[in-house]
């Protein structure tokens, strides 16, 4: 019953708004008119309403979601891996905002990068025909995951042919999605 009752206040107050709204913008044909009304208008009551519906009505902020609270981790299956092994990559895309966010997590903003120092082994963007976009909903505090198994090949730009594979050593993988990038994840291949 008091929400009811709180709803027909706002109302009651949204039509007085709009008619008072109407009859100034109708008074601004005739000048004259706009004076005397403000003139002749009993001023605005100064005392503090002691209704508490009023007092409690007012609406709270609905969170909206705030992208730069979308964050990229990358990580490995394991931290090591033998001869013969081949690693899975993750790329895990959370939201640590207050809100639910849309996100395109499609493999056209996604990137498998692995590097050797300076050296870039291998991306996932290299040899990609098509990418495909996939927007999902992120509600807060949870995640998406991609995996992708990595067949400890070299790619370059344009995907030209590379024989040779990536030798023993350390090396990183790094998750980007979009404009957003993970801190680098190490492991070691043997």
């Amino acid at each position: 019953m008091v929400v009811f009752g709180a709803l027909l206040v706002v109302l009651a107050m949204l039509v007085a708004g709009v008619v008072a709204m109407s009859s100034s913008l109708a008074g601004k044909a005739d000048p004259g008119a706009a004076k005397t009304q403000a003139v002749g208008a009993a001023p605005a009551s100064q005392t503090p309403s002691t209704d508490p519906i009023a007092a409690t009505t007012t609406p709270t902020a609905t969170p909206v979601c705030d992208l730069n609270l979308v964050t990229v981790t990358a990580s490995t299956d394991q931290p090591a891996y033998a001869a013969g092994q081949n690693p899975v990559l993750s790329m895990k895309i959370t939201n640590g905002g207050a809100a639910p966010c849309q996100v395109n997590v499609g493999t056209s903003q996604m990137e498998f990068l692995v590097m050797s120092g300076e050296d870039r082994i291998f991306s996932s963007k290299d040899c990609q025909a098509k990418g495909d976009d996939l927007v999902k909903q992120i509600d807060p505090g949870k995640s998406e995951i991609a995996n992708f198994p990595w067949q400890r090949n070299r790619t370059t730009e344009g995907c030209g042919v590379i024989s040779a594979k990536p030798a023993t050593g350390t090396y990183t993988f790094k998750a980007v999605l979009g404009n957003k990038a993970s801190t680098k994840a190490v492991f070691q291949l043997g």
